[in-house]
């Protein structure tokens, strides 16, 4: 952006947040949000930006109110225009390209467009969209020194992370961990297990499933969890119990996805929508004979066929899914569940 900048540029702190089970963002904007500002603040001189747009959830009602009361106490003092813009509900209103597309047309859905936001975005201006933990983040590093940031952090990757847990522990919510604590470090956070857990889902609706055996003890790094093949995505630790239903989780998920795309190319409209069908034949018991055989081929084609990388995120969480819980999809195959219902947390 440094190097592309010119008369014009924006700065967008992104705090869409669209992520069902996620409440990170939320929870920095309601609690600190000066702290988003003045990251977004530096951006913007990094870049020689001349606007910083903080674009909020609409329905984070306590993140649009605390963001709009800090951007009323700037005053117009700081060196940028500063606005606030409230984003429509939906998971892909939080997309790079959703982000500039609303601002300059109302319509919060991504774009094929060649050129990216760095390029030519709002206005046609170069724009940085940046999500406001990382502006946080930022702000705190100019103001106590980058040492003191590197000073946290337990593996590879230094410094802290906000995370949200759900699922079946004492007191889920919003935690600030360093980098490299364990899964089982973080449950003991959260005032430990409330049933035996099972599975995880790691990294939100774009990240994967994992088994708690598998991971328990795995540093909460990005290069740890990527060399397992799991992202740290959006910080989101959703954890399910052992005797849930792992396809229904799934099927809830891929359900959800499909409900959410643009709706604007083929691999959404079409290959989320046939997923999300044969998934609720599976988690009903009552199969196609090839429904199985058909996930597995469908969630390999629609990768990299989309307008933008939504069917891409449903398409890896499904292949999680199939290969974490490969018993139960066979046994469903087989017109069987193992488990009466899903857990009302696991929604």
């Amino acid at each position: 952006m440094a190097e592309r900048s010119r008369r014009g540029a924006v700065v967008v702190a992104n705090g869409a947040e669209g992520e069902p089970r996620s409440a990170k963002d939320r929870a920095l904007m309601h609690l600190r949000p000066h702290l988003v500002i003045d990251g977004g603040l530096l951006a913007a001189e990094a870049i020689g930006a001349e606007e910083l747009v903080v674009y909020v959830g609409s329905e984070h009602g306590e993140a649009v109110r605390s963001m709009s009361r800090a951007v009323a106490e700037r005053g117009g003092r700081d060196p940028v225009a500063l606005r606030l813009v409230e984003a429509p509900h939906g998971y892909v209103s939080g997309e790079s390209t959703a982000v500039v597309h609303y601002l300059n047309a109302r319509d919060a859905r991504p774009t094929s467009t060649l050129e990216r936001p760095f390029e030519r975005g709002v206005r046609s201006h170069p724009t940085l969209v940046q999500n406001v933990e990382s502006l946080a983040q930022a702000a705190l590093i100019a103001r106590f020194g980058d040492a003191w940031y590197r000073d946290a952090g337990r593996g590879r990757t230094r410094g802290t992370a906000l995370v949200t847990v759900s699922g079946p522990v004492r007191f889920p919510g919003v935690y600030e961990i360093e980098y490299g604590i364990t899964m089982a470090e973080l449950v003991a956070m959260t005032g430990g297990p409330t049933a035996e857990i099972g599975t995880v889902l790691i990294g939100g609706y774009f990240g994967g499933w994992g088994s708690v055996r598998d991971l328990w003890e795995v540093p909460l790094d990005p290069v740890d969890l990527a060399e397992v093949g799991l992202g740290f995505g959006c910080g989101l630790i959703g954890l399910l119990e052992a005797d849930a239903c792992g396809v229904r989780a799934t099927e809830r998920i891929v359900h959800y996805m499909a409900a959410e795309s643009a709706r604007q190319c083929g691999p959404c409209i079409f290959g989320l929508g046939a997923m999300a069908a044969a998934l609720e034949r599976l988690g009903g018991c009552r199969p196609l004979p090839d429904d199985l055989e058909n996930l597995a081929r469908w969630s390999a084609q629609i990768v990299g066929r989309g307008a933008c990388h939504h069917p891409d995120g449903a398409a890896a969480l499904l292949t999680s899914g199939l290969r974490v819980f490969a018993d139960e999809f066979n046994r469903h195959q087989r017109g069987h569940c193992a488990h009466a219902s899903l857990r009302a947390g696991e929604d």
